[in-house]
């Protein structure tokens, strides 16, 4: 789902390509859909063939991986709702280069094509690298509230667009999070250790990729 808010051509305010965004709307019925099927087929599964060891890890892992990809379509879907429902001109393209936002969406792209390619590859190794990735996440949300009130007092007229845009961010930061709990279910699909709640330099995973 292409979730980007393109910068602002020269001498306008920052310009929203709406075209992309329509068909996340559609997207997102359509993984909903898929949440509703997987879910069955795993219940089918257990049902079924009543797996063991790895294989149940398997199957539960994948029950999980459901649900988070799920809320990451919901994300996606605020986003673009967001986009549609903007006025032009709305977004300064200083203000977006302050608030790192393109960089945030890269680094939440990067972080479900690793969390894809660790399953894909069954790599503990690679699933772990996410860790520290969420990290830049939590630094960029954190900032852009403190930016935006700057720049609301010095442009209140941008009050509601800057107040949409801190949702914007909380959802790309909760994104990460998500994908950090993708990460967590191939590591105990893999490997059989629950990183859950117990904090990710636990059983020695490193935290310093990137």
């Amino acid at each position: 789902m292409d979730l980007s808010i393109q910068p602002a051509r020269p001498g306008r305010g920052g310009s929203l390509d709406l075209r992309p965004r329509t068909g996340v709307l559609v997207r997102e019925r359509r993984v909903n859909a898929l949440e509703l099927k997987i879910d069955s087929d795993v219940e089918d599964i257990i049902a079924l063939y009543n797996p063991v060891a790895i294989d149940l890890r398997f199957v539960l892992a994948m029950l999980k991986i459901n649900t988070n990809l799920e809320r990451l379509g919901d994300f996606a879907e605020g986003i673009a709702r967001f986009v549609l429902n903007c006025k032009e001109p709305v977004l300064d393209p200083d203000l977006l280069k302050q608030l790192r936002l393109e960089e945030m969406q890269a680094q939440v792209l990067a972080m479900l094509e690793l969390a894809k390619k660790a399953l894909q590859e069954e790599s503990q190794d690679l699933a772990t690298s996410v860790f520290a990735k969420d990290n830049l996440l939590d630094e960029i949300n954190a900032e852009a509230t403190t930016i935006l009130a700057g720049y609301i007092a010095k442009h209140p007229d941008s009050i509601l667009p800057c107040l949409n845009l801190v949702s914007v961010f909380r959802k790309l930061e909760r994104s990460g999070d998500h994908i950090t709990n993708i990460a967590e279910e191939i590591v105990f699909f893999i490997d059989a250790k629950v990183l859950k709640h117990s904090g990710k330099t636990d059983e020695h995973y490193p935290l310093s990729k990137k």
